[in-house]
């Protein structure tokens, strides 16, 4: 008879191998039309208004090793302005890949950026999140963990990110450390970067060469950082000090214009376009003068400004409107372009939630968006994120992923013999067509509801919170862990102890947006 031991033991496989693998959707080759609001006269206007922009107004770097860098490329230099002849400009941006491949831990989980091209990233740089009990409150390590655990269990979201919440228990200056490694252990997915300072960028580099191999990355993009700028018409020296160690060693960065329409942009939208336009070449066009050839993603955040309190609001018609006139810019000048997806103000998961987080993904998809950022969690203007949007988000981002593939006619033939089987007055439930295509046929949310009021008050009458934790709940009960190297998770956690003891715990260090 067997003892105590061998029962768990027992109990305990069985419980794996009840536990469902997920697989990952592979990069979304998108198939339909895309919204492009300007002709080709307007779009010729806006890169003569954005160059010019550049040639007469500038764009001031504030590091003293990017003025010297833009001399030597022949910009004009004048203190911290730099203005840029528009030749100078195309002939950087040209040598920038016009797609990137993004390698993961897990290589059949590796993916294309660019031309039809996408993927979804979850959100990141939460301060607080609203937790697996609906509560409001600061993260920890722990949070984080989980969050990129469900990033890893969600089948549309192709990344886990860096900093999705802020881990709050650990100080700031060696927060990037375990953020990265959170990202790198929890998932096998590819991953961003913190870019908080030139240093961190560094660490975040030397991880990725235990995990990955130096001349591996040399040559092979495995993960994003971000760089904002500062709206209007200005880098900072902690993003530029950043964007140098990722371009050096062959990583793409997303160089975002941080725009809070009509704040620290015109109160317009296409004089806004231009000057994001201008921003963003400005900053391309120096990850070109940092290695020619290296990957870059024209990037943005967009918000509009409520006039009557001055706070950012997202899902509104300009927003949209801007997005779509981007991508038209960024395939102008044949880039990968990033956007940011579900967006939402509300300070809950509600209808308003809901409504602006709809709206900016349909514009992102209808734009063309190749890295659709911020697709998971985004609450409170990204003061916080949800457990439970957070999965339901993931699987708006599923039906988003089936939309944008476009229309199947591989059974096209077979339904048209359906058509004449049935003949009026019957129906296709039974029909063998049916059977062989019901669970591709229809997407079929698990999230939602869509039973009689009867079943639904049956069934505990659940809203879509509450059904959102119980999904996120399970997914971390299924969650099984794509174990690293044992050799490399031992050499990553050296390096991590040896720079904890190397890096002054109250170190101030700026956050990226």
């Amino acid at each position: 008879m067997p003892n105590s031991t061998e029962r768990l033991g027992r109990a305990a496989r069985r419980s794996d191998r009840l536990k469902v693998k997920i697989e990952m959707l592979p990069t979304l080759r998108r198939n339909i039309p895309l919204t492009e609001p300007m002709n080709e006269e307007q779009i010729e206007k806006m890169d003569d208004a954005s160059l010019s922009i550049l040639e007469e107004v500038g764009v001031e770097f504030h590091d003293p090793i990017a003025l010297e860098h833009w001399k030597e490329a022949g910009a004009s230099v004048e203190g911290e302005r730099v203005r840029f002849d528009r030749g100078l400009i195309r002939e950087l941006i040209k040598s920038i890949p016009e797609s990137i491949t993004m390698h993961a831990r897990d290589p059949e989980k590796s993916l294309e950026i660019g031309g039809n091209n996408s993927i979804f990233v979850p959100m990141t740089g939460a301060p607080f999140l609203t937790d697996l009990e609906n509560k409001r409150r600061m993260p920890t390590l722990d949070d984080l963990a989980n969050f990129h655990k469900l990033s890893h269990m969600l089948p549309a979201i192709h990344s886990s990110a860096h900093h999705i919440v802020e881990p709050m228990d650990h100080a700031i200056s060696h927060r990037h450390l375990r953020i990265t490694y959170s990202s790198m252990k929890h998932s096998d997915k590819t991953f961003m970067g913190m870019t908080s300072s030139g240093k961190n960028a560094e660490d975040v580099i030397e991880m990725c060469k235990i995990l990955f191999g130096e001349k591996f990355i040399d040559t092979h993009p495995v993960v994003t950082g971000n760089i904002n700028g500062n709206s209007p018409l200005v880098w900072d020296q902690t993003m530029l000090s950043a964007l140098r160690v990722f371009s050096a060693h062959n990583q793409p960065v997303l160089c975002s214009p941080f725009v809070l329409g009509g704040a620290n942009t015109p109160a317009s939208v296409a004089p806004t376009v231009a000057q994001v336009n201008a921003e963003a070449l400005s900053a391309l066009a120096y990850t070109q003068v940092i290695r020619k050839g290296a990957p870059a993603i024209y990037g943005h955040y967009l918000a509009t400004v409520s006039m009557q309190s001055g706070a950012p609001m997202a899902g509104t018609p300009e927003i949209s409107l801007m997005n779509f006139m981007i991508g038209q810019m960024a395939r102008h000048y044949k880039v990968p372009w990033r956007s940011s997806n579900t967006l939402g103000g509300s300070k809950v998961f509600d209808a308003q939630s809901g409504y602006e987080s709809a709206s900016t993904m349909m514009a992102v998809l209808l734009s063309g968006a190749n890295y659709i950022w911020h697709s998971a969690g985004w609450n409170e203007a990204g003061m916080h994120c949800s457990m439970a949007k957070f999965v339901v988000d993931a699987e708006q981002c599923e039906m988003g992923y089936r939309m944008a593939e476009g229309v199947r006619w591989d059974d096209f033939e077979e339904g048209l013999a359906a058509i004449r089987d049935v003949g009026p007055g019957g129906h296709y439930l039974g029909h063998q067509h049916t059977m062989e295509n019901f669970q591709r046929a229809f997407f079929m949310p698990k999230l939602f509801d869509n039973n009689s009021v009867e079943q639904w008050q049956a069934d505990g009458s659940k809203d879509t919170i509450q059904r959102g934790l119980e999904g996120a709940k399970k997914l971390l009960e299924d969650y099984q862990e794509p174990k690293l190297d044992q050799a490399k998770d031992e050499e990553l956690l050296d390096y991590i102890a040896k720079r904890e003891t190397t890096i002054p715990k109250m170190e101030a260090l700026n956050q990226e947006h």
